[in-house]
Parts: structure tokens; sequence; C-alpha cells
């Protein structure tokens, strides 16, 4: 890890307790951490940085548990299990936080360009690709007008709907690295639609992660289309 990696790391870790701070008392954060209350005063104030083990501790294991929990109370189902994540999607801060975490747990390959669906899955994109300082790229159900090469990829839904995806051409290079992202993942339709996206660009899968998962159905098929990781800040029962 060189100097400037070092330091991002330690920020982060930063922006994470300042975050737990919120609604904790030192002490608190202190028996969630395990780190004595006079550091993290320290940390949060802007005093000293934790050092870089202390920092992947905050930020791998902490903050994944910290930020799921966070992400869980953001997150409202309705009672015909409709999710309601708008607390989440809206918030860039937040999710800026997301963004490293994810990366730490899921161990992604480094990408080149990360892979969502129009629209509430581009926040999120945003995130990913400002934390990686690679391109953001985002699939739409219709075709942009002064376009003329588009990737398309359609399947027909259990419902009996079709439902087709377009990126523009020029958005993903042959052999580039996709990391595929989206806010929810309930029944794997959109994942695979997305998948098939960088299969039919010549690319390869550097993961795929999403903010909710609800139940395992879409987990299991977006993990039969590819080998790279799949992962979830929050898994949810679609009970």
């Amino acid at each position: 890890m060189n100097r400037a990696e070092k330091a991002a790391l330690q920020l982060r870790a930063v922006s994470v307790l300042r975050m737990l701070k919120e609604t904790r008392t030192y002490d608190e954060l202190a028996e969630l951490t395990g780190l004595p209350a006079g550091d993290l005063n320290r940390y949060v104030n802007g005093h000293v940085l934790p050092s870089d083990e202390r920092a992947r501790e905050v930020v791998s294991g902490v903050g994944r548990e910290a930020l799921a929990g966070e992400l869980e109370r953001r997150v409202t189902t309705d009672e015909e299990g409709y999710v309601d994540n708008s607390g989440a999607v809206f918030d860039q801060a937040f999710l800026d936080l997301v963004a490293p975490i994810a990366a730490e747990a899921f161990e992604f390959d480094r990408p080149d360009v990360v892979l969502t669906a129009a629209t509430d899955g581009i926040t999120l994109a945003a995130a990913m690709a400002s934390y990686y300082g690679v391109r953001c790229a985002y699939a739409k159900q219709s075709k942009e007008t002064a376009v003329e090469e588009f990737i398309e990829s359609r399947q027909r839904l259990q419902s009996g709907i079709e439902l087709t995806y377009y990126l523009p051409a020029s958005s993903i290079d042959p052999g580039e690295t996709v990391l595929v992202v989206d806010d929810l993942i309930r029944s794997g339709e959109t994942q695979e639609l997305l998948l098939d996206i960088a299969e039919r660009a010549d690319a390869s899968v550097g993961g795929v992660f999403t903010l909710i998962a609800v139940g395992r159905d879409g987990v299991e098929r977006a993990e039969e289309r590819t080998d790279a990781p799949v992962g979830a800040l929050l898994e949810r029962s679609d009970a």
C-alpha cells in the first residue's frame, strides 16, 4: 500500500467513525469498535489519524456491520413486500461510505467500468465508480436518439412481459473488467441482463454488488452466470 492509498484508507475510517458517532457516545463507540474512547475522540475530531491496521479493521469489519445496520434503518417494506430504499439511494454521502467497504469486504477485481441499470442504481454506481476512479455506465429501457450503436439484451419475464435494456456500444470496450451494481436484487432478472450486456461487450466481470438482497433467488441466479464475487451489504428475508 503506497502513502496515498494509506491516507485514503485512514480518511475513510474516520468518515465511518464520524457516522457512527452521530448516534452514539464515545463509550458506546468504544464498545462497538474495541478501540479506546480517548483514541476515538481524537480520530473523530481530526486531531490524529488511525493507523492503517486500525483503519482497515474499521472499514472492513465494524464499518460493514454498521453500514448494514444503518441501511436497515433506512429501508421500509410495505404490506405487499415492496421495498422503499430511497433513504439510502438518495443519500450520496452514505453511498460514498458504502463503496470502499464493499470493495474491501468482497474483494472485487478492480473494474474499468461500473455498470448498472437506470434509474435507482445510478447513485450507487456513481459512488463505486468514484471510489475506483473509473467510468460509470448505465443501461436504459429506451434508446438514446443520437447514439447509433447499442448493446442490447432482452428477456421475457415470468409475467410474460419482455424486458429490454440498451447500452451505447462505446460504453464498454472488449477486454475491460466490469463491476455490475444495483440498489436491490430480488429475482435477479435485471442483474442477468446486465451480465449479458457485459458478455456481449466481450468484457470480463469483476463482481456483482447490490445494497439489498431480498431472499436468495437473485443472488443465486447471478452466481450461476459468473464466477466473480456476488455480494450484498444487507440481506433480507423475502417472507
